[in-house]
């Protein structure tokens, strides 16, 4: 497949994965102050887990230029882009503030376990698994807050949750930093890798990164059924 071939076969299996059964659920469970702060420590995990399989999809990649690519993502991420000076983690303490929750509990929280499980497996998968299974799983998940690709759905994932976190809690945009940025932020994320996809995953290695994608949404959805299993047993 080239780059257009990849967008769209990557973009139906997110659209899939946004109508499933368990990222539904996730999305109908009302909002209150505990639960949000439930949803923001294990976000703050997820998103900080990140950070370590990209490290790892990158000691495991022998292409320079996917390398370099991932660099450049990680700085934005890690240091400083066009949204904050301190890094994204930044972005999770500041909309923490905001619900009650203090720096050390949104950058320090305790996984539940399916959190737990997910992280471990993405971690797994960019460590162990061929690095283009690895690179597959780590850029389809910022496909899921791609409001072009999910406009028709709600939008994506930060969008959506913004607005819910805006009825259902009386919040402005301006004290929702971390859904705002990333509404924006990873529509340019999931364009980043789609050349390496067309240039390397081709003939068998195309169902190598096929499955990256498979998995991980996988991943997600379990994560985010998790996440909304503990938010409703906080009544």
């Amino acid at each position: 497949m080239d780059a257009a071939g990849w967008r769209r076969t990557i973009g139906e299996m997110v659209r899939e994965n946004m109508r499933s059964p368990q990222v539904q659920y996730y999305f109908s469970v009302k909002t209150t102050e505990p639960r949000a702060r439930m949803l923001l420590q294990q976000l703050a995990l997820f998103v900080r887990h990140r950070r370590d399989c990209w490290s790892f999809l990158s000691s495991n990649c022998p292409v320079m230029a996917v390398k370099q690519q991932i660099l450049k993502h990680e700085f934005g991420e890690v240091i400083k882009d066009e949204y904050t000076d301190r890094g994204h983690l930044d972005l999770l303490v500041r909309q923490g503030r905001f619900i009650g929750l203090s720096e050390d509990e949104v950058l320090n929280p305790t996984p539940i376990a399916t959190t737990l499980a997910t992280l471990y497996g993405w971690g797994w998968i960019c460590r162990e698994k061929h690095w283009l299974q690895g690179m597959a799983a780590l850029t389809v998940t910022e496909w899921t807050n791609d409001d072009r690709l999910l406009a028709d759905q709600g939008g994506g994932h930060s969008s959506r949750m913004a607005r819910k976190w805006m009825a259902e809690l009386g919040l402005t945009m301006e004290q929702l930093p971390q859904f705002k940025v990333h509404g924006a932020a990873d529509e340019e994320h999931s364009d980043m890798f789609l050349p390496f996809l067309a240039e390397y995953a081709t003939g068998a290695n195309e169902r190598i990164a096929l499955d990256g994608v498979r998995e991980s949404l996988e991943l997600s959805a379990m994560y985010r059924e998790g996440v909304g299993r503990a938010m409703e047993q906080l009544k």
